[in-house]
């Protein structure tokens, strides 16, 4: 740094030196450097944002705000502290407070590009994707035709049922380039959920050819088939909840008043009250099943594709082990007679076709034990197992009773009720216990 700009800014280079010895991890190191540049420059805002950027990174949330709120308080026209502050809500679920503050940020800086990323990663974070497509809009008249913003907005788009215009983008996108595989991809995704899979048989040909050993370009290729794939690739599976982990529960419970694992915990406890049984749960997820019912005398073990979906579950403390494998491979890999209860909850919408899990959950489970799962209805009249637009599978009421029958289960209860909320809408489905005969 010259003479002249160290004179203008006497702490720029203690400020880009605790930059990176935070990148580096050396938090301890990068508290020294900051707090010789607070000996230069007292209440510089700048400092703040980085104290309360370091602090999030050490585990200390509540100092963090307090940093950069203070850094607010000093510059409050500044635009990166405010924008760092309305992230920190962000990821601290503090939506209402982070939309306010994002709004502040891009009025205060409405062509700076990395405000604008910022403010829609927290809409996006927020689920309020009309927000995010209004600054989309706006990022595409500072950039016109910048390709990763147009892929955010189509996606947004087709994610509010603006289907044409989501297409009329995705068109666009691939007219530039045929083999933009996201673009190739979302146009999949939005004739999926308008219903017409079999209008992306261009598109699926078009990703065999790019990605010719692509089990997710398989089960779409299918789809477009006119054909209901019998289960939907983990890799599929995978990529969506690792995308969700991060929010999942703020979003599922809070939001869609999500329920089950709570009746599926009091059942359970009504049973085994002392909590003396082991626990096989299939498609663990973040964990809420685990949380419902406490620490066990026995063994609670989660299974999940998805790796940061198990991470969010391990903060718990209540689990004993996780397996990272597929919910059909970790129950054919299982021994026989090992658990008193098996749950399965919200998991067959995404893995497909189940006679082969209920019959390996009946073999798996200790006499009299009991294997609790939900599905969504399909109707009565119609297929077995369909896929729905949303790209979840619906099971018959009746399909679901005789497989369990079949399998061997002494009796079988199944109650309707509403799984969750969609839209202010009740997503109407069963939840069934199938009991095995005792010894």
């Amino acid at each position: 740094m010259n003479t002249t700009a160290a004179q203008a800014d006497p702490i720029r280079q203690y400020l880009e030196t605790a930059r990176t010895q935070m990148g580096q991890g050396q938090l301890r190191e990068a508290a020294l450097t900051l707090n010789e540049a607070q000996k230069i420059a007292p209440g510089d805002a700048r400092i703040f944002m980085l104290a309360g950027l370091m602090a999030e990174k050490s585990g200390n949330v509540k100092g963090a705000f307090e940093m950069l709120r203070k850094s607010v308080a000093s510059a409050p026209g500044w635009g990166p502290g405010l924008l760092e502050l309305a992230l920190l809500l962000a990821r601290q679920n503090q939506f209402a407070e982070a939309l306010e503050k994002a709004e502040d940020v891009a009025r205060l800086e409405p062509k700076n590009l990395l405000v604008l990323a910022g403010v829609v990663d927290i809409a996006h974070r927020a689920g309020h994707t009309e927000m995010a497509v209004r600054h989309l809009r706006r990022g595409l008249e500072l950039v016109p035709g910048d390709p990763q913003l147009r892929r955010l907005l189509a996606r947004d788009l087709s994610n509010l049922a603006q289907y044409g215009e989501a297409l009329q983008v995705w068109g666009g996108l691939l007219e530039q380039d045929p083999q933009d595989r996201e673009a190739l991809f979302g146009r999949v995704h939005t004739c999926v959920a308008m219903g017409r899979p079999t209008d992306a048989a261009a598109d699926t040909a078009a990703l065999g050819q790019l990605l010719p050993d692509d089990p997710v370009v398989a089960y779409y290729a299918e789809l477009a088939s006119g054909h209901t794939p019998a289960h939907q690739p983990v890799e599929l599976n995978r990529a969506l909840f690792d995308g969700m982990a991060e929010l999942y529960d703020q979003h599922v419970v809070r939001g869609l008043g999500y329920r089950l694992p709570k009746i599926v915990a009091d059942k359970i406890l009504q049973r085994y009250p002392q909590k003396h049984l082991n626990v096989l749960d299939l498609g663990c997820g973040t964990g809420l099943l685990g949380v419902c019912l406490g620490r066990l005398d026995g063994f609670l073990i989660g299974v999940e594709v998805s790796q940061k979906m198990i991470e969010q579950a391990t903060r718990h403390k209540v689990y004993d082990r996780f397996h990272t494998v597929d919910l059909n491979e970790a129950l054919a890999a299982t021994p026989e007679a090992q658990y008193e209860v098996l749950a399965a909850l919200d998991v067959f919408i995404y893995t497909g076709e189940l006679s082969r899990a209920v019959a390996d959950a009946h073999r798996i489970l200790q006499p009299a034990g009991d294997f609790y799962f939900s599905c969504e209805l399909a109707p009565e009249d119609g297929a077995d197992l369909i896929l729905q637009p949303n790209g979840r599978y619906a099971h018959k009421r009746s399909h679901v009773a005789r497989l369990c029958r079949e399998a061997g289960f002494e009796s079988v209860e199944i109650e309707e009720l509403d799984l969750r909320r969609e839209a202010g809408v009740p997503v109407r489905g069963i939840l069934v216990r199938a009991h095995k005969a005792p010894a």
